[in-house]
């Protein structure tokens, strides 16, 4: 990851014949590096295309402020506008009791060690998987604190999205909510091999459908 790093992807469904919704993953700003590890400001915006907006029209947009060594979450915003309804949630993670409760916006009280989704997906971006075969971390999705086990399933070459062919890592996900898994929250990642890492494919295992999030054009700052 790099600042100014943008990755834009496009949503679709299997049974669906288009693309249902694009998404744009950016990597803003590292901020404070110079007084310790820093802390990265990482965004996303998701957005329904057309003529899915009929059938439900969504605007988001999600800011991660994560440790840059670790890339824990200090504090994860939420700017949601669905269907008309607008909802604001700026949440500052506490991890020891004697972390003050910040006078603007709210906090929640997370175990060490917590990441939100943007940093998650980053943080698996970093792990070495040719020497780590199998990462847990708990995560808080802007509502409530899961625990994510992720395990490396081997080589995938030639995985083929809008951006091009790679030849990837295939990472398994598992979300589990108080010890038991969530049987309709199972990902896929694929993480090109070379040192970039860069995520083209993630899919939702669905009970119905498969999901697919398909990387359509990589931009990067340098």
């Amino acid at each position: 990851m790099r600042q100014g790093e943008t990755l834009d992807y496009d949503a679709n469904v299997t049974k669906l014949n288009s693309t249902v919704a694009h998404l744009k993953i950016s990597a803003v700003e590292k901020r404070g590096a110079s007084a310790g590890n820093g802390i990265w400001h990482l965004q996303a915006f998701a957005h329904t295309e057309n003529p899915y907006r009929m059938v439900f029209e969504l605007d988001d947009q999600f800011d991660s402020y994560s440790d840059a060594d670790s890339m824990t979450s200090v504090q994860y915003e939420m700017h949601l506008s669905e269907r008309g309804q607008k909802v604001e949630s700026v949440q500052r993670m506490l991890t020891s009791m004697q972390d003050p409760v910040p006078t603007a916006g709210s906090a929640v009280r997370v175990p060490p060690g917590t990441r939100d989704p943007l940093g998650m997906l980053e943080y698996l971006r970093g792990v070495d998987w040719s020497h780590t075969p199998e990462v847990h971390s708990p995560a808080f999705d802007g509502r409530k604190l899961y625990d994510v086990r992720a395990a490396y399933l081997g080589k995938a070459p030639g995985i083929q999205v809008p951006a091009g062919t790679f030849n990837t890592a295939k990472i398994e996900i598992h979300v589990f909510d108080n010890g038991q898994e969530m049987k309709d929250a199972h990902f896929l990642l694929y993480l090109t091999s070379d040192s970039t890492r860069l995520p083209v494919l993630m899919e939702a295992v669905l009970p119905v459908a498969t999901a697919r999030v398909e990387l359509t054009k990589p931009t990067d700052s340098r």
